[in-house]
């Protein structure tokens, strides 16, 4: 019987079906274009071959591209129809499961189902990569990093994937909170293969989370040749750059790579990047920056994205661009459009229960907040600030809702609750010069003067010119994070 390249049967298919796969699979690991093309040929060379049409499957869903799913849904029934189950191993009778209630919008159904896998066969790495996917999607920060951590004893460094589920295992880290750790995973993933873009997208995410803006941009110049270029992930990659940007006080580096990369004209105008590009100039909206040209371009490019209800996450990117161009009709009637899918209860589909519970309320705030009314937008976002996680995304990501929360509750006068939300965040990020700025906005309505203007003093120092390719790890912690957190 034919094995995987981790040593797992192969109950049908081609040698050359099988090379293909394994290959495609690498490329799946590091994020490049080429899984696509290794992903088709494996089924040219056997088009039965059944993990190659489970995992020509789960690319298109994956991509949360709701016409991509639908076609490949229904590329996969016909393979179905053309094999019998029966002769199936037990693994891979146990994808067709997980992809099958994929294909029915069940996120959580599909996670329990890989587990299962991953359970019984841990060094089947599909199964892993899907599952983290998988958790991604739901926002799960646990099973993130339970999942691989689960599967890890299974895999030695030997292994040539090995590094790829550490940089899995890290990113799932860093979203459960243990950051002294998930930079230690995440720089020996990349270590073991400088090419693992989800390992040092895992490290940024660290230093992101930490407020180490100055070591994050370090060690971004650092891998340069690593990540910026050759997978369909160097546009996050650089999104993060671009918050690094911000936080260092540098909006037209920002929009630099906005223009460059995010949203240029060499974008391809993928959903993943229009959600980095809507993120980064919302970011610029609420310190009131006003970007109103390439705001219109980037609803443009929305509009026919959001015509559907797939992912909760994706509509509040596309309401994001229509209230940054002024375009409310447009907002309101993806919102009216939500409102109506909720009409007929679908229990097994994840995205409805994700548009109810945290989609709807924050495209609402989001255009009571474009509206100017911030007494709207804190009323809908504070009761489900510890919950949005549910839609999905990443703490940096949805950090965008908490953000707008924080500007409503200026806004509108809440300056206990605008109080509340800094101290939490400055507690968490003492390196921040945004949430120092924030103390001192909250301070400067409360009537404590001196108290603002050491918060912004401090906002300055932390922001202070440094030749960041001199910077180590421990010169930046001494310079930046362990400075006196003074004016709380």
């Amino acid at each position: 019987m034919k094995t995987d390249e981790h040593g797992l049967a192969i109950g049908t298919g081609s040698r050359t079906a099988l090379e293909h796969y394994d290959t495609a699979v690498h490329e799946l690991l590091h994020f490049r274009p080429e899984v696509d093309a290794e992903a088709k040929r494996a089924l040219e060379a056997d088009p039965d071959f059944p993990l190659g049409n489970v995992l020509s499957a789960y690319l298109e869903l994956l991509s949360t591209e709701p016409e991509g799913a639908r076609a490949a849904a229904e590329r996969f029934r016909r393979f179905r129809s053309r094999v019998d189950g029966s002769g199936l191993l037990p693994r891979e009778r146990a994808h067709v499961a997980a992809l099958e209630r994929l294909m029915q919008g069940d996120f959580p159904g599909c996670g329990r189902l890989l587990g299962k896998i991953s359970e019984e066969y841990p060094r089947d790495v599909l199964a892993l990569f899907v599952g983290h996917q998988i958790d991604y999607f739901t926002g799960d920060a646990r099973a993130l990093r339970d999942r691989v951590g689960g599967a890890l004893t299974a895999w030695s460094e030997t292994d040539r994937h090995f590094g790829p589920l550490l940089g899995m295992y890290a990113f799932g880290l860093e979203e459960a909170g243990h950051y002294d750790r998930s930079e230690e995973v995440g720089l020996r993933a990349v270590e073991l293969d400088p090419k693992d873009v989800w390992g040092v997208h895992a490290v940024v995410h660290t230093y992101e989370m930490q407020g180490r803006f100055r070591r994050g941009i370090a060690y971004m110049d650092e891998r340069l040749t690593d990540w910026s270029t050759g997978t369909f992930f160097n546009v996050h990659a650089w999104w993060h750059y671009a918050l690094y940007a911000l936080e260092a006080g540098d909006a037209p580096r920002a929009l630099e790579i906005y223009d460059a990369v995010l949203h240029g004209p060499e974008s391809t105008g993928t959903t993943m990047e229009l959600l980095d590009a809507a993120a980064l100039l919302w970011r610029l909206l609420l310190e009131g920056d006003d970007q109103s040209a390439r705001w219109n371009a980037l609803a443009d490019a929305w509009a026919s994205k959001a015509q559907e209800p797939f992912y909760a996450f994706n509509d509040m990117h596309a309401v994001m661009s229509f209230v940054g161009a002024g375009r409310f009709n447009d907002a309101d009637r993806l919102i009216a459009d939500r409102e109506a899918y909720l009409a007929a209860p679908l229990p097994d589909v994840t995205n409805q229960a994700m548009t109810a519970r945290v989609g709807l309320p924050v495209c609402r705030a989001l255009v009571a907040f474009g509206r100017g009314d911030h007494t709207t937008a804190v009323d809908l976002l504070a009761p489900i600030r510890h919950r949005v996680n549910e839609f999905g995304g990443s703490h940096a990501q949805r950090d965008a809702v908490q953000k707008t929360l924080l500007e409503a509750a200026l806004r509108s006068g809440r300056i206990d609750l605008a109080r509340v939300l800094v101290s939490e965040r400055i507690s968490v990020r003492p390196s921040s010069p945004f949430n120092w700025l924030k103390h001192a906005d909250v301070a400067e309505a409360l009537g404590d003067a001196t108290t603002a203007t050491t918060a912004r003093s401090h906002a300055a120092k932390l922001r202070r010119p440094i030749n960041l390719h001199l910077v180590g790890v421990e010169a930046d912690r001494t310079a930046g994070e362990s400075e006196p957190e003074v004016g709380r």
